[in-house]
């Protein structure tokens, strides 16, 4: 029986829950992904030992606004690479509770149809807060299914704005959903997350006004500027029916090659890796000028010199800085 984080101590429980994850245990990898979310200092050192095993997969997110037919298109999307053989990660970020904190879960209901193959691995996370669309374990949740043996890891984010953006920082490929309907459809959407797409996908395409949806997107990438080289392909899809799903995996499939040959996929992964690090180092010396750059006081007191004037906001966090002994 596998032992709860609580109880895993030293480098042999480790690696027996190393090896538990790595063999596809799905007890094994849930408490992982609970370990990290919880920020439980052995998630850390689960990590380590992880990370070597991970970087194999193909990580591709979805986003869009709410109610443009995510999870029905990621649950159709998945299947559609379960046909050809792939193993299946879902990291489906839902709005947390306003009560306990936790995923409202809606994406783990609406994909029931993925519920019974074991090569499909669905886990809800809350956002927590965060802004940006995703949660702030997400990029340790990649690195946990893809040494899972996840051959495809399939993001989809909270319902976006025009700036959530965060999904393009971790995926290797972003797919923009948008749908019929919404007024100025792509008007919404061009100061933001437009810019982050390397598929756009119009969803609910047998609804009035899909084609105008698709005018408005070809002329607005035909006076765009792309950096990459890559001009965004356009699907029309109904997720329900399963209509052009195949279409969305082929552009996918498309973009990786081009990826690959012109090494975009390399420059992607040196950003996203170097974000990753400087969030990291924030987070690390965050926590150690927290942990021990107080003093003997709280929070809440330095709070209280600051609302009376009696210190300057900059001085105390220089001083907490060196307290902590952290060198600027």
């Amino acid at each position: 029986m596998l032992k709860s984080a609580k109880q895993v101590s030293g480098l042999e429980g480790l690696n027996d829950w190393t090896t538990k994850v790595c063999a596809g245990d799905r007890r094994a990898i849930g408490r992982a992904i609970s370990t990290i979310e919880n920020g439980e200092p052995v998630g850390n050192a689960l990590l380590k030992l992880l990370f070597a095993k991970a970087g194999g997969a193909e990580v591709i997110g979805v986003t869009g606004s709410p109610g443009v037919g995510k999870s029905t298109l990621v649950e159709k999307l998945a299947a559609e690479y379960r046909r050809a053989g792939p193993q299946v990660g879902i990291i489906a970020v839902d709005p947390s509770s306003p009560f306990s904190g936790g995923a409202v879960l809606g994406d783990r209901v609406r994909m029931q149809s993925l519920a019974t193959d074991q090569g499909v691995y669905i886990r809800s996370m809350a956002t927590r807060g965060h802004l940006g669309g995703l949660a702030p374990a997400a990029h340790d949740v990649v690195t946990i299914l893809e040494a899972a043996g996840c051959d495809v890891v399939l993001i989809e984010t909270v319902g976006v704005g025009q700036d959530e953006v965060d999904v393009a920082r971790l995926a290797d490929t972003t797919l923009l959903l948008l749908v019929p309907g919404m007024g100025d459809d792509v008007q919404t959407f061009k100061a933001g997350v437009m810019e982050i797409a390397d598929v756009f996908v119009i969803n609910k395409a047998d609804r009035p006004g899909a084609d105008r949806v698709e005018q408005e997107l070809s002329a607005m990438l035909s006076i765009t500027p792309q950096p990459d080289g890559w001009l965004p392909p356009i699907v029309k899809t109904v997720a329900t029916t399963g209509l052009g799903i195949r279409s969305v995996q082929e552009a996918l499939g498309e973009f990786r090659r081009f990826g690959e040959q012109e090494g975009v996929t390399q420059r992607r992964r040196m950003v996203k890796w170097r974000a990753r690090l400087l969030s990291l180092l924030r987070q690390r010396i965050f926590e150690k000028v927290v942990t021990e750059g107080l003093g003997e006081k709280t929070i809440d007191e330095y709070v209280q010199e600051v609302v009376e004037r009696r210190r300057d906001p900059y001085s105390l966090v220089e001083e907490m800085i060196q307290r902590a002994g952290v060198r600027c």
